[in-house]
């Protein structure tokens, strides 16, 4: 199955005053490169959530947001401090008789003091419930990923096929037209023979050479033999359940040294405009193969 390796996916999970949303978004990566950010509460989790991405994805960079909010139903998130409550409250009374003031001290008074108010730390079941729900959350996330993924994947693979048809026919016109040649071939060889024969003088070594050479240079069956071989195997791996990407990489690169060779190789105007062809499709599928997990 053919997946990109870019995409986005969110899930949510909420329990015991708790708002769990978990974000995910996949950009191209050679290899997975996780970077999370999470809260203080579940950041000793940060192992775990890259472990359960690594369950379902095998390649890219992602980037993980983890975001927890508190429902109308939870507790506050600060307190106040009952100590400071009762210095402050009882300086304020102090204050108050010494200054001969008939107005009682009142909860306003004491709030002007901010050193009352602290964080509320979460207890040992509140960060349990909230990593649950992350968790939920996450799997949620990635099928989620995963979707929007194999969907851009199944376009790319559509994309993939179209391109090595066309490279495919391509080549089968390269293969007919050097097929025409062999009777060219032949003559310019012969022509080359009877110019090495000058007054009846046979340089036999010399002609044995250049016979082995323009043979060698001018047959490009063996190049369109491999390279019909690299596209079938790419054409199997689109149809592969694994991650292919790599794969399809070095298939790339295998396509482009025949398709190179042979452009070398036929010495012909035509060949060579339908090799260029084919090297633009190759860049094509280079672009998209990069985005293939």
């Amino acid at each position: 199955m053919i997946r990109s390796m870019t995409g986005f996916g969110r899930g949510e999970s909420s329990s015991n005053g708790f708002q769990i949303t978990v974000e995910l978004k996949t950009l191209n990566s050679r290899y997975l490169d996780i970077s999370t950010r999470v809260p203080k509460s579940i950041q000793h989790h940060e192992f775990n959530i890259k472990e359960q991405i690594q369950e379902k994805l095998s390649r890219g960079k992602v980037h993980v947001n983890v975001n927890v909010e508190k429902t109308k139903n939870a507790s506050p998130d600060i307190t106040y401090n009952s100590d400071l409550v009762q210095a402050y409250g009882k300086m304020l009374e102090q204050m108050r008789l010494l200054a001969g003031i008939k107005q009682p001290v009142t909860i306003q008074d004491i709030l002007v003091f901010d050193e009352i108010f602290e964080n509320q730390e979460e207890d040992a079941e509140e960060i349990k419930s909230i990593w649950n729900c992350t968790m939920l959350a996450m799997d949620d996330a990635l099928d989620h990923l995963n979707e929007m993924r194999t969907q851009e994947g199944k376009e790319l693979k559509n994309d993939l096929f179209n391109q090595i048809s066309d490279i495919s026919d391509m080549l089968k016109n390269v293969e007919g037209l050097s097929a025409k040649r062999a009777p060219e071939i032949r003559e310019k060889l012969q022509s080359r023979i009877k110019t090495m024969i000058v007054d009846e003088k046979i340089d036999a070594e010399r002609m044995e050479m250049e016979i082995a050479l323009m043979v060698d240079k001018m047959d490009i069956n063996e190049e369109i033999i491999r390279l019909q071989s690299h596209l079938k195997f790419f054409l199997e791996a689109l149809e592969n359940d694994e991650p292919v990407g790599r794969r399809l990489n070095f298939l790339c690169q295998e396509i482009s040294r025949e398709l190179n060779t042979i452009g070398a190789k036929a010495n012909d105007s035509t060949i060579a405009h339908h090799i260029v062809l084919g090297k633009e499709k190759l860049e094509q599928i280079r672009e998209q193969v990069q985005n293939i997990e």
